[in-house]
């Protein structure tokens, strides 16, 4: 197939989601459990909380018709907010959808190759996205202008992160995963072979090692494997450009944030095969994450980054096949970001009652003896 051929099979208007995203909102937009919702927001209120995030599911608010939005549940939970004197941190998800080799579609997102096709009832992708958040501007301003809203983390692919859904759990992954999409005809230069996958990447479950595009001196550093990563990263990093560029316009004045997950998997290996897979050419000799943090900087927007909160060691005790490092992943990414001056936040990836990881968070969010004296600009 080619770059984006899998799309328009599966291009429904009405999207159906398994269950309720995070259980705060149903599929109905109405919250799901106000009462308990209030007794847990106003625990959080007790102990000093500045705020709390939401999601917002473009799938559940323009579920029925083209720019037909329901805000009801949403603006509930604002007024909730609102009465206990708490900020809120918005993370805007659209709900897209992409496919893989197999045929299999992940219901989190499409593919971006719609973002300038008009495939959504006579709209781009990035059109239905600015025109969703133009309605939530416009249905929430007042809370914009009160500073009940102080923060909009744009979501720029799957789980509101800018990133391929390379590690889907319910197609079975536990460890690695296969590239999704391939580069379009403008992009092969007259290499028609070399905008197809390649067929040795192995399966969602294949460690590195086992497949002969991602092996130490494996196909990922040859001519045809950089063409092609850097074709699959270049789309990601162009994807981010387009809808922070319309988040900007939409919410003119208000902070915006970018989110990033923490893909520490076979980061010990050359290839570093996991990050690769999720969209960011981070192999050995290159940087991955120079160019999204660039990008950051044009929009001036905050990048968001997870896993802070755990420590290598304890992956090289539990996890050691897996050859992750988290802790330089992270040091890796903060530097980044730091040497263009973009603000960074963060958050845990796994939920964390440990001393050690409390302690790692305290350590990432202001290290001891740095020169530069970067540390985070917030943690949720």
């Amino acid at each position: 197939m080619d770059w984006f051929g899998m799309l328009g099979l599966q291009l429904w208007w009405k999207v159906e989601v398994e269950e309720p995203p995070l259980g705060v909102i149903d599929m109905i937009c109405e919250l799901v459990d106000p009462d308990n919702l209030l007794e847990q927001v106003k625990i959080l209120k007790s102990v000093n909380i500045d705020g709390v995030m939401i999601d917002c599911w473009w799938g559940i608010v323009e579920a029925n018709a083209p720019q037909e939005y329901n805000w009801s549940g949403y603006k509930k939970l604002l007024l909730l907010v609102w009465d206990l004197n708490l900020e809120l941190q918005w993370s805007k998800n659209p709900d897209l959808y992409f496919t893989d080799r197999e045929g299999r579609c992940n219901s989190e997102c499409l593919s971006w190759g719609i973002d300038k096709e008009r495939v959504l009832r006579g709209r781009t992708a990035v059109e239905v996205y600015f025109d969703h958040m133009r309605s939530f501007c416009i249905e929430f301003d007042e809370f914009f202008e009160d500073g009940i809203i102080s923060e909009i983390e744009v979501g720029l692919g799957p789980c509101s992160e800018l990133r391929y859904p390379s590690y889907p759990a319910k197609y079975g992954w536990s460890v690695i995963s296969v590239l999704t999409e391939e580069p379009d005809e403008s992009s092969r230069k007259g290499h028609s072979f070399w905008g197809k996958g390649s067929d040795n990447i192995g399966t969602y479950n294949s460690p590195p090692h086992e497949t002969l595009f991602f092996c130490d001196g494996g196909d990922y550093d040859s001519y045809y494997g950089k063409f092609f990563l850097n074709c699959y990263s270049q789309v990601l990093v162009d994807h981010g450009d387009r809808v922070l560029a319309l988040a900007i316009l939409a919410f003119e004045g208000t902070c915006i944030a970018a989110k990033l997950s923490g893909i520490h998997w076979w980061y010990k290996t050359a290839s570093y095969a996991a990050e690769l897979t999720a969209g960011f050419y981070n192999p050995c000799n290159g940087d991955g994450f120079a160019a999204i943090a660039a990008m950051l900087k044009k929009h001036e927007t905050a990048l968001n980054f997870t896993c802070v909160e755990v420590c290598t060691l304890d992956h090289y005790e539990y996890f050691l096949e897996a050859l992750a490092d988290p802790e330089g992943l992270v040091w890796q990414v903060l530097n980044a970001a730091g040497d263009v001056s973009v603000p960074v936040k963060s958050e845990n990836a796994l939920p964390c009652h440990d001393r050690q990881g409390y302690n790692k968070i305290l350590e990432n969010a202001k290290p001891l003896n740095d020169p530069d004296g970067r540390h985070l600009s917030a943690f949720t």
